[in-house]
């Protein structure tokens, strides 16, 4: 602690005695406050305005990583760089660009990131053969391997596209219908990369994570995804996307692990009656509403306060965890600040409504530094 004491003090020296703050990511994707070169510094200097700095320039922000900066003026523009153990790559034709007060926040960055390697902090080196092993158990790898060739095929797929659009022996309809199929596995394709590199930056320690995401996009790839899940069940699955770019704050995998979960509820109580399961994103207000809507078997009244208990299903024992619901109300609430509706009736199918505030929406405007 006095090492990391020092290195702030020493960069509010050099930043001409601005209070410097270290700040590290909760398991919430809060960016908090754990040290400030100032012994009395005041949360107009220590509480990070993240829509002014992180958010804007859409740095994610994952849970364990730690931050240092400080406020450059009265009109609230912060600059932060990350803690690190390795110094940032070189700027682009080596003309920096950086600012002063970007550079030495650098360089404290890096000063912490190896003050903690120093003191033992970081996790130990672990003997040659036990990490190795520990290397082919990790999700990262994993996900890095089936990542690379997914993105070689859909890098193929597009050539097939083109193939496709330029083809002068097909007929109009069917070329027409053979592109909609092939984009509908692009999108998948698109969803499950980006689905595998969320598991890289989970297994980095990114538990939570924090950005700005297109919402409407997200809907329309899980559905793209979800959609021949469905048909082979004999369920039609329908999205109706009403909004174009409105963008959400927070993780879109955990948006697109709701929209799941409520997909496939749906497509399951729609099994006996074989109706179709229609999804929509709207705008309500100030809001973004996402429906699942079906027309199946419904749920009982006495259940409807229940079925977000963790655990609690009515399904047949192995069909269900009883989790799905749980998760979605969590997320929902705790990720996204929104709420879950449901309206439900035996015979008459269920209704989900995820209601999501929209943040500030970005306007225009000069970049502020970082």
């Amino acid at each position: 602690m006095q090492n990391r004491g020092e290195v702030l003090r020493q960069a509010s020296v050099a930043l001409r005695g601005r209070t410097v703050t270290l700040w590290e990511v909760s398991d919430r994707a809060e960016v908090s406050p754990v040290l400030t070169s100032a012994p009395r510094a005041t949360a107009r200097d220590t509480v990070l305005d993240l829509d002014r700095t992180l958010h804007h320039w859409g740095a994610p922000i994952i849970e364990g990583s730690r931050w240092v900066g400080c406020r450059l003026d009265d009109a609230g523009q912060w600059c932060v760089a990350p803690v690190r153990r390795h110094p940032a790559a070189p700027p682009p034709g080596g003309v920096e660009r950086r600012s002063r007060e970007r550079i030495t926040l650098e360089l404290a960055g890096l000063c912490l990131g190896l003050v903690d390697q120093g003191t033992g902090t970081s996790r130990p080196r672990l003997a040659e053969p036990d990490a190795l092993a520990e290397l082919v158990r990790q999700p990262s790898v994993i996900a890095h391997e089936v990542a690379n060739p997914l993105t070689a095929a859909l890098a193929s797929l597009d050539l097939t596209l083109e193939l496709v659009r330029s083809a002068e022996a097909l007929e109009p309809a069917f070329r027409g219908e053979l592109l909609e199929e092939l984009a509908g596995v692009g999108e998948g394709m698109d969803q499950a990369i980006a689905f595998l590199r969320s598991i890289q930056d989970r297994a980095r320690g990114g538990l939570a994570r924090s950005e700005r995401f297109d919402a409407a996009q997200v809907v329309r790839s899980c559905v793209a995804l979800e959609r021949p899940l469905a048909r082979r069940r004999g369920i039609a699955l329908q999205g109706i996307v009403a909004v174009s770019g409105v963008y959400l704050q927070g993780d879109p995998n955990a948006l697109y692990q709701v929209l799941t979960n409520l997909i496939r509820n749906a497509v399951s109580a729609s099994l006996e009656r074989n109706t179709p399961v229609v999804v929509t994103l709207g705008q309500v207000g100030d809001a973004l509403r996402l429906t699942v809507q079906d027309n199946g078997v419904g749920i009982p009244s006495e259940n409807l306060e229940r079925i977000f208990e963790p655990g609690f299903t009515t399904q047949e024992f192995g069909s269900g965890s009883g989790t799905g619901l749980t998760v979605v109300r969590q997320v929902t609430e705790g990720m996204f600040g929104g709420r879950v509706e449901v309206d439900s009736a035996v015979r008459r199918g269920s209704t989900f409504k995820v209601t999501l505030p929209i943040p500030p929406q970005r306007t225009p405007r000069e970049r502020t530094p970082r």
